[in-house]
This record gives C-alpha cells, sequence and structure tokens, in this order.
C-alpha cells in the first residue's frame, strides 16, 4: 500500500505574511529533495504570486474560496494528486478561508488514507490584531474568521512584532492565548522567519481507533513510543473501521452524547434490518443520513475536533457498540 501525502495547511487573515512562509517550505523541501505539491486559492480570477512557484506541480483554484464556494474543484485537485502523488502538499488558502472546512476534506472517508495532515500552521498579523478585534474598526464576520483561524491551528505564528511594542504584544498574545488548547504553540515572529523543523513538525495526527496493531497515539504497540500520551491536543480527525451493524437510535444518541470538543463526525455507516449503505454528516448535534450505492464502500467513521481524547472515545465507542453485538 502506498504511503499517504503528507499535507500542511497555511492559513491566516490577508496580509499576515502566508506566501513568505509558503516560499520557505517550498525551499526548504527542494532542498530535501522531497517531491512537492502546491495549491493556491484566491478569491479573483488572478493568482499574482503563481510564478513564484512555477516550478513545482502546482494547481490554482481561482474564483472562489477553497472551504466554500469551490469545495468541488479542491476535491479534485486532489484527486490529480491521488492519481500522481507527491511526498509533500501545501495548502494555501485565502486570506479569508476556515481551515476548518479544509481539515474536513481531508478528513473525508474519500482521502483520510490517502493524505495525512501534519500541521495546520497559522499566521496572525501583530500589527494590525488588535483593530481587527475591535467592535470600533472591525466586523463581526472578521472577528469570527479570525477566532477561527487560531481555534483550528495546529501551531501559530504571531508575525509582524516588530511592528508593535512589546506592551501590545504581550497584550495580543494573552488574548489568543486564551482561544487555544495550552499545548498548542505561538512562535512569534518577524517576515515569517520561523525554522523549518519548527514549520515541518507533524503535529496533527489521525488514529484509527479500531487498529489493535496502533496504540492510542498512533505509535504500533511494537514500536518504542516516546509520544506524550496525556497530550491528545494534536489530535484532529480520529478513525474507526470494522465497524458492526448499528440500532440507528442508538447511533444518532451516541454522537450527541459525544463530547462538545468533537465538532464534526463523517463517514459511511449500516444498520439492523437495512442492506443500504448511509452517508453520515454529523454537525451541531444534528444527524443527516443519505443512501449511498454501496459498491466499493466501506464503513467507516471518522470524527474530528480539537482536543479529542482518543482513549475516551474508543471506551464510549466500545461500550455502546461491541457490547452489543
Amino acid at each position: 500500500m502506498k504511503q499517504p501525502i503528507n499535507v500542511y495547511i497555511i492559513s491566516g487573515f490577508l496580509g499576515s505574511g502566508k506566501t513568505t512562509v509558503l516560499k520557505k517550505l517550498v525551499e526548504e523541501c527542494n532542498t530535501r529533495g522531497q517531491k512537492l505539491g502546491i495549491i493556491l486559492n484566491e478569491l479573483g480570477d488572478t493568482n499574482v504570486e503563481n510564478h513564484l512557484f512555477d516550478k513545482e506541480q502546482m494547481y490554482e483554484l481561482l474564483n472562489g474560496c477553497i472551504c466554500c464556494s469551490i469545495q468541488e474543484d479542491l476535491k479534485t485537485t486532489l484527486d490529480q494528486f491521488v492519481k500522481n502523488p507527491v511526498d509533500i502538499l501545501l495548502i494555501e488558502g485565502t486570506g479569508v478561508a476556515n481551515p476548518n472546512e479544509i481539515i474536513e476534506a481531508l478528513s473525508s472517508p474519500l482521502y483520510i488514507d490517502q493524505f495525512n495532515l501534519q500541521s495546520v500552521i497559522s499566521l496572525v498579523d501583530a500589527s494590525n490584531y488588535l483593530d481587527y478585534q475591535s467592535i470600533f474598526s472591525s466586523s463581526k464576520e472578521v472577528r469570527t474568521l479570525l477566532k477561527e483561524q487560531i481555534t483550528s491551528a495546529s501551531f501559530i505564528i504571531l508575525n509582524k512584532t516588530d511592528l508593535v511594542s512589546e506592551k501590545k504584544l504581550d497584550k495580543i498574545h494573552t488574548q489568543i492565548k486564551k482561544l487555544v488548547h495550552e499545548e498548542i504553540p505561538i512562535v512569534s515572529a518577524s517576515y515569517g522567519d520561523v525554522s523549518t523543523s519548527e514549520l515541518l513538525m507533524e503535529r496533527v495526527r489521525t488514529i484509527n481507533l479500531t487498529d489493535k496493531q496502533v496504540s492510542a497515539c498512533g505509535c504500533s504497540v511494537d514500536s518504542s513510543c516516546n509520544h506524550d500520551h496525556v497530550n491528545h491536543a494534536s489530535i484532529k480527525a480520529v478513525k474507526l473501521e470494522d465497524i458492526p451493524l448499528f440500532d440507528k437510535k442508538v447511533f444518532e444518541k451516541w454522537l450527541k452524547g459525544l463530547p462538545e470538543n468533537v465538532f464534526r463526525g463523517k463517514g459511511i455507516v449500516h444498520f439492523h434490518k437495512d442492506p443500504n449503505l448511509y452517508s453520515f454528516q454529523f454537525a451541531s448535534k444534528k444527524l443527516a443520513l443519505e443512501e449511498v450505492n454501496s459498491k466499493g464502500l466501506k464503513p467507516i467513521i471518522i470524527l474530528i475536533g480539537n482536543g479529542i481524547d482518543s482513549d475516551a472515545i474508543k471506551e464510549s465507542y466500545e461500550q455502546t457498540f461491541l457490547h452489543l453485538t
């Protein structure tokens, strides 16, 4: 089985310095001799920075935001990388993209085994952050978007710190820390100057909770594991396979009883006394089911969240379903 493609998402509001960091990553990957893929997204019909990456396997997604109006274009582009794999895929969203939507696409049943999300790098413009948070100089939409970009990150770069005073920098840092888990790194920088080892560190893991050969942190039970088993902050998705037939009401009750930090569920399931397979979507404590063609599909559950306790999810799943079979 071929190795999944390692993916890094670069997020941040308009003018925060995303392209500078992207260039840094491209240079490092080329130095390492890694085959690189890039997805660039622009709201308009022209990307004025594409010439910076014309030697790479690059796809431009124009005239829309990768997280909403051109979701299907993103999936089509991901399909191209499935057919023509690379070692590293870098995805830069627009300045108004919500990274959670990109995370969800990569975590869908179709792509979760094809792509391995390594990190969501979010840049914050220190020189404008306090203005963006002000109800007098900003809008609710901007404040909400900034919060989404920060809370979905596994690594935060507080950029352009050379343009603000130490007092303001401390205030910004304090505000951001209130929004994220204590284990999420917040690094101060100017001109996106962050070490490539920090940028390319694996900070997100997808864990298969039903693989008996894998421990809760994602390591082989036979390997020497030096991961911190207490820290679950970096986990963005957990995967359940080889799932049994469910009672529909029990399944819905189980989903609604999951912790609040599990903000999304999706996958393929089958129920007792029903020959059909169903695609399910779960968000805001609501379950939606749609019958799907069973050809080539296998039941799978994917849960997405921030700070998910994988051990607790596994225990809940087993007590609810496996003890009934």
